[in-house]
């Protein structure tokens, strides 16, 4: 079945470049209509230019499709406000929302700011709140919404000098399971990608052979899919290089000690059994832990 987005309207961020550029032809060559937004800076976030988000525009008009670029910070509250105006007044309506914009402050942390720190958080996080929260009460009136946060390997299983990156990019996937849980009544869809490309993000730390195969193209197809009409909801697919993987959150089974003997001594002559996978869990919702949905306590 081939998937179209035929008169869908998608806002996708940090799309003048990378990643979110595949995003953007693809979802335009397959019919919707692309608010392309992107500041234009550089990959540290200083700087700016209109020129980012103009060439992908033109680049999907002469190809056909329909486009406008923005270049607001998704960290100005009111610019996102604008910026979503500006798609609705064009096409009346918002369905797919990515949330591609991130910047790299890398550094180990004894040598990181604070400044530095915050402004990956700002950005990577915050910024996907802030586009999320302008699209989200339109999408759910309309019972129609697809999302898409973008965490990383380095969000879901750690890397180093990359603390500050590691903890927005983990932070997307928090909110990412709140929000699908929010939004499913109402047939809004929250998900999460986890890509890896030889974009400018990250072209220092590919291996130089692999580095033909892990285009940003190669991500696309799960974008597009965890976008789609009959995109699943709550998923963290890892993509790179044409492999594709789920990432899962999960809960061992685990052991319960009994009031009375409850103590550090207790549980570290468990935790052996504790942290035993055999039947380990994905939790529908925070009430799995500690039994607190099945009753138990």
């Amino acid at each position: 079945m081939t998937l179209t987005f035929d008169k869908r309207v998608a806002i996708i961020t940090g799309a003048g470049r990378g990643l979110g550029r595949a995003y953007a032809l693809e979802l335009a060559r397959r019919g919707a209509r692309v608010l392309v937004n992107d500041t234009g800076g550089s990959r540290d976030g200083v700087g700016g230019s209109r020129a980012a988000a103009r060439s992908v525009v033109e680049e999907i008009r002469v190809n056909g499709g329909h486009a406008i670029a923005d270049d607001c910070s998704v960290t100005d509250e009111a610019g996102v406000a604008a910026m979503v105006d500006k798609a609705k007044k064009q096409w009346g309506r918002i369905d797919i929302l990515i949330n591609n914009a991130g910047i790299r402050r890398d550094n180990r942390l004894s040598e990181m700011s604070a400044e530095d720190f915050r402004e990956v958080v700002e950005v990577d996080l915050v910024g996907s709140f802030l586009c999320t929260k302008a699209v989200w009460d339109g999408m759910r009136a309309q019972c129609y919404g697809r999302i898409l946060m973008t965490s990383s390997a380095a969000g879901l299983y750690g890397n180093f000098g990359e603390s500050n990156a590691g903890a927005a990019k983990m932070g997307v996937i928090g909110l990412m399971n709140s929000l699908a849980i929010e939004g499913a009544r109402n047939n809004v869809r929250v998900n999460a990608i986890a890509p890896l490309a030889a974009t400018r993000m990250i072209t220092e730390i590919i291996p130089f052979h692999r580095a033909a195969e892990m285009t940003p193209e190669a991500v696309v197809p799960a974008a597009v899919y965890l976008v789609s009409e009959n995109a699943p909801n709550r998923v963290t697919l890892a993509a790179g290089g044409g492999g594709f993987e789920r990432a899962y959150v999960t809960l061992t089974r685990g052991v319960r000690i009994e009031p009375e003997k409850l103590s550090a001594e207790a549980l570290a002559a468990e935790y052996e059994a504790i942290s035993q996978r055999n039947g380990e869990i994905v939790p529908d919702d925070a009430f799995a832990q500690s039994g607190l949905a099945s009753g138990q306590l």
